[in-house]
């Protein structure tokens, strides 16, 4: 969610620039089941421009139609789609619209906050109602007590009588992929596409440009000598591909004191248990905790043989453990099975 809402801040600042007038929807409630969830965003400027989107396609261009009026009016308007006979979704949404402008100083407190990798949470305010027009919308708050209007109209100082949707922004997820190979790039690529921000570690030797993995954020040329892991948090995900055994391993003893929400190592079982067996040795203190987050072979059991298989099965092992969802990982095999 967090990266959809950067773009959609991005995109409101350029409309503004431009002296575009815009209008913001977001799904705030939903009765029965839909494409997308509550708290999904889209962001259109009065040339009929869409940034985001709050289903799968099939809602847009009546959201769109019905964001007419709060141009036209300046105030925050609920609309409801019902996907029950249209869509076969089972589902009625509650959309808010209301009028979108980002101030200055929102804008400084927004990218700060995402630089610095900080929570921070949108409050919705509204009516469960079809066609509710009132002083209502959204207000975004900072952890240093800040909060700032989505909307350019006031909203309701009383808002006994009013819903209130509250969703929670974590920081970017991040993906540190140490290694430059070409599976490297697949995988950046991929998660680039999944809105995370990437980070590659090559070897300083073989320094490589950013050019060489599109989609990533930083390329590092480094060893592990030199770098230090102290940033890691629950939004992060280290995967090592680096094909160099005591690469892996001096890496792993400066990862030893991490908890990354993932860690990952491509290579064979046979491979996996003696970088086990040579972290002990080399670090007889390395916690238990630390050798059972490690996920070698890296990625879900899919049958993954190509670089581009390889990556969406790291990936999708990823958002598995992430979204605490079952799954058949790869280290569960036996060690007569090798991987990658």
């Amino acid at each position: 969610m967090t990266h959809e809402l950067i773009q959609i801040i991005v995109q409101a600042i350029a409309n503004q620039q431009n002296g575009k007038r815009q209008v913001l929807a977001t799904v705030v409630d939903l009765d029965g089941s839909s494409y997308r969830k509550p708290g999904v965003r889209m962001l259109m400027d009065e040339d009929g421009n869409m940034t985001g989107a709050v289903s799968g396609g099939c809602v847009e261009k009546e959201v769109l139609r019905r964001a007419q009026r709060v141009f036209d009016s300046g105030e925050a308007l609920v609309m409801t789609y019902d996907g029950r006979y249209r869509l076969g979704c089972e589902g009625v949404l509650y959309i808010l619209l209301e009028p979108f402008k980002v101030s200055t100083d929102l804008q400084e407190q927004f990218f700060q906050n995402i630089t610095l990798r900080r929570p921070f949470e949108v409050h919705c305010w509204y009516r469960k109602e079809s066609d509710s027009v009132g002083a209502f919308g959204s207000l975004i708050y900072f952890g240093n007590g800040s909060s700032f209007s989505f909307s350019t109209n006031r909203i309701e100082q009383d808002l006994r009588g009013l819903e209130l949707f509250s969703q929670d922004f974590q920081p970017l997820f991040k993906l540190i992929i140490l290694g430059g190979e070409h599976d490297s790039v697949k995988l950046c690529s991929m998660a680039h596409l999944l809105g995370w921000e990437v980070e590659i570690l090559t070897s300083w030797r073989e320094p490589r440009q950013l050019s060489d993995f599109p989609g990533a954020t930083k390329v590092i040329p480094t060893s592990p000598d030199m770098m230090e892991f102290n940033a890691i948090d629950q939004e992060t995900a280290v995967v090592l591909m680096s094909h160099n055994f005591s690469l892996d391993l001096k890496y792993l003893i400066k990862l030893k004191d991490s908890r990354p929400a993932y860690l990952g190592i491509i290579g064979s079982i046979a491979r996996r248990d003696q970088l086990h067996a040579q972290l002990l040795e080399l670090n007889p203190e390395t916690s238990l905790a630390f050798i059972e987050q490690i996920h070698s072979p890296a990625g879900l059991n899919i049958g993954a043989v190509t670089p581009a298989e390889i990556a969406l099965s790291i990936l999708s092992e990823i958002l598995s453990i992430t979204r605490k969802k079952e799954f058949d990982s790869l280290q569960k095999q036996t060690i007569g099975v090798s991987s990658r």
